[in-house]
């Protein structure tokens, strides 16, 4: 396996349990567990997770897919795609279409590493469908220990047709090694002593802490976004290039104070608590949580260390919450439980941390539409 030397390299000293840093990540890559067909960005690792760059083509399909044990993603492409699509400068892809991308990245892991991955923030808040796909993979976004081969990318942006390219970043990765994820004891206790958010009596349950959704809005009473359908294209690498009001139709709060969420419509709205992820720990929100309603919040789910973290820049910072109700409307009321935070311990601290470090683009935030509005 070309990642095995720097493994061993390490001598018979116990590897540290968790999710690996900025600094592993980064020596995984040049000890041949992560292969990249040029090399890395200066800004592509980040503290807890490695944004991976589409590849050359997209390949039309005529549906989402998995390959299967038996199968490779470049068999099952033999079978399903219908054209293919020259990223090179730019392409773009449609609305209410499915592409399969291969990535520039593939993977050699080590026995004791496994990896999952998850839309970036941004691609989140532009209602991009992301999810990574391995060879004879038999669920989406999970890669297993010890995985040798490439890796795809299946993308649908659900309402706004978006112009990419080859390099274009809309998904990232993260790497485990042994157990990551805190107990409910250990939850308890971390959020006693650092304040996991703002709400010092928590609802901790299923191994995650509760966050609720803000209708009352900041002082104009906005409480949110939906987009608009029918709109022009976002260049996914463009920032601040793109007017608010063309895309989205702002909302704000209603006498009732509560939200009716239309089915298929898409919504940004953001959390009543503000939320801090300690520099040795790392967080996901839940997609989807049946127990609290017909609906799928937060699309992008990685909260990076520092998140949130006073000494990063980041005191009051909230989630922002990408929302879309399933088949039937629903009534979202102010404070009403919309998601929660599994948090995870890391191998080691990051090298850096989310916020001042990296000139984050959502530390701090309130109500916050994507990087790439005006």
């Amino acid at each position: 396996m070309r990642g095995w030397h720097y493994w061993v390299s390490r001598g018979s000293r116990p590897m540290e349990q968790g999710i690996l840093p900025d600094r592993e990540i980064a020596a995984l890559n040049a000890a041949g567990g992560i292969v990249a067909q040029r090399p890395f960005d200066p800004d592509q690792v980040q503290p807890a997770s490695l944004d991976l760059r589409l590849g050359a083509r997209a390949h039309r399909v005529r549906a989402s897919f998995l390959p299967g044990r038996q199968r490779s993603v470049a068999e099952a492409l033999d079978r399903f795609s219908l054209h293919t699509v020259e990223l090179g400068e730019g392409a773009v892809l449609e609305t209410g279409c499915v592409y399969i991308v291969p990535l520039m990245e593939s993977l050699s892991l080590p026995q004791d590493v496994r990896a999952s991955a998850n839309p970036k923030s941004s691609t989140g808040r532009l209602d991009i469908f992301t999810r990574v796909i391995t060879d004879r993979a038999q669920e989406f976004d999970k890669v297993p220990a010890g995985y040798d081969g490439p890796l795809y990318l299946e993308i649908s942006p659900r309402t706004f047709p978006v112009l990419v390219r080859q390099g274009s970043r809309l998904s990232q990765i993260r790497f485990r090694r042994g157990r990551a994820t805190l107990t409910g004891e250990e939850l308890v206790s971390l959020h006693a002593g650092s304040g996991l958010t703002s709400t010092a009596d928590a609802n901790i349950s299923g191994g995650g802490i509760a966050l609720s959704v803000d209708l009352r809005g900041d002082a104009q009473g906005l409480i949110g976004y939906r987009g608009k359908r029918h709109t022009s294209v976002v260049d996914v690498d463009r920032r601040a290039a793109h007017a608010v009001l063309d895309f989205w139709e702002p909302l704000h709060a209603s006498r009732s104070g509560v939200l009716v969420l239309d089915p298929n419509e898409f919504y940004i709205l953001v959390s009543e608590e503000a939320v801090h992820v300690p520099p040795d720990f790392a967080a996901e929100m839940t997609p989807y949580d049946p127990l609290v309603g017909e609906f799928r919040v937060h699309y992008a789910g990685f909260f990076d260390p520092g998140f949130g973290h006073s000494d990063a820049g980041g005191a009051g910072s909230r989630a922002v919450l990408e929302v879309r109700s399933h088949e039937v409307p629903f009534i979202l009321e102010h404070g009403q439980i919309v998601g929660r935070l599994i948090y995870e311990r890391m191998a080691t601290r990051p090298k850096r941390l989310y916020g001042a470090d990296l000139n984050s683009n959502y530390q701090a935030q309130g109500l916050k539409l994507s990087k790439h509005f005006v």
